[in-house]
């Protein structure tokens, strides 16, 4: 095959893959290709450009200073492809293809489910891979568009889009109150027996008051750590100790008297909820609508609080 006859674009596409993902195995798995054939297009990008992109070793893959640029480039180029193909094809921005997106745990296998499902039946052409990580995203290593994240914990280089808040409360079982003094004041929630939720504290507990304002702090030291906030619950449940949650993991809880909210007046500090993506010249239709759905739901599932001021 001649040099003028080769799909310049596909090319680009392999190349900016087979550096995201980190090996050209790891490429083919996510182009649903063979090794071979991705092996074969960069030989042929580099032909292409007259230049080594790649030094491969049998354990390790480093790009040269010809194959940064290139990189560079070509994720540029295919931003603008992008943008061309979803222009012409799709004039009204109906969000088509697969979107990739990280959520936490908690929140992707329960709320977010049903919006998220008429969501899809809303756009026929549109597909969701829904990964649950608790972790911070990793976006061009784990090949994602955006990712859901709780906590004030920010990587700096990527969008980072507000769009709720989690208030947090403290429970306890009625079993475990029955076997403690009753739980008048700070120094009586700090004698109880505690798990924690690893995520966002371990060893010291910060409360505020919700008249006043006022903050106390006191060490815990918990019988279970977890970062599963779902673990968490269930050893409250079982009465190993009192635990500072999400409101909305025991909203059913405390309604039906398994749990008893202690010293309402006291409260956790809310926790953010972002939408993080990577910044790029062009967003598809599929990742803006995404984004719109996100802004619409987050802030009235139950449990949740809207923000004052949204941050972008």
């Amino acid at each position: 095959m001649g040099i003028e006859r080769i799909d310049r674009v596909e090319l680009m596409h392999t190349f900016v893959r087979i550096i995201e993902s980190g090996s050209l195995s790891a490429a083919a798995q996510q182009m649903n290709t063979t090794q071979a054939t991705v092996s074969r297009r960069l030989k042929s990008l580099e032909d292409l450009l007259g230049a080594r992109l790649l030094l491969r070793t049998t354990h390790a893959m480093k790009l040269t200073d010809d194959g940064e640029r290139c990189y560079q480039h070509a994720r540029s180029v295919l931003a603008s492809w992008q943008a061309l193909e979803d222009e012409i094809k799709n004039a009204e921005g109906e969000p088509v293809g697969v979107l990739r997106v990280r959520a936490p745990h908690a929140f992707g296998q329960d709320q977010l489910i049903e919006p998220l499902t008429a969501f899809l039946n809303r756009y026929p052409g549109l597909c969701v891979d829904w990964m649950l990580n608790d972790k911070s995203p990793d976006f061009i290593g784990e090949n994602i568009d955006c990712a859901l994240h709780v906590g004030p914990d920010i990587d700096p280089s990527v969008i980072a889009v507000q769009l709720a808040e989690v208030p947090r409360i403290v429970v306890a079982s009625p079993a475990l109150l029955e076997r403690h003094a009753p739980v008048k004041e700070i120094d009586d929630l700090a004698a109880l027996p505690w798990v924690a939720l690893s995520t966002f504290y371990r060893r010291e507990v910060t409360l505020h008051h919700v008249q006043r304002g006022d903050r106390q702090a006191f060490t815990v030291m918990p019988r279970l750590s977890s970062d599963s906030l779902y673990a968490i619950r269930r050893a409250i449940l079982n009465g190993l100790g009192a635990g500072m949650v999400s409101a909305w993991v025991v909203e059913d809880d405390l309604r039906e008297g398994r749990l008893v909210q202690l010293l309402p007046q006291w409260q956790a500090p809310a926790l953010p909820v972002y939408l993080l993506y990577p910044w790029a010249r062009y967003y598809p239709a599929r990742l803006r609508r995404f984004l719109e759905l996100m802004k619409t739901v987050m802030p009235e599932l139950a449990g949740m609080r809207q923000v004052t001021a949204v941050k972008s």
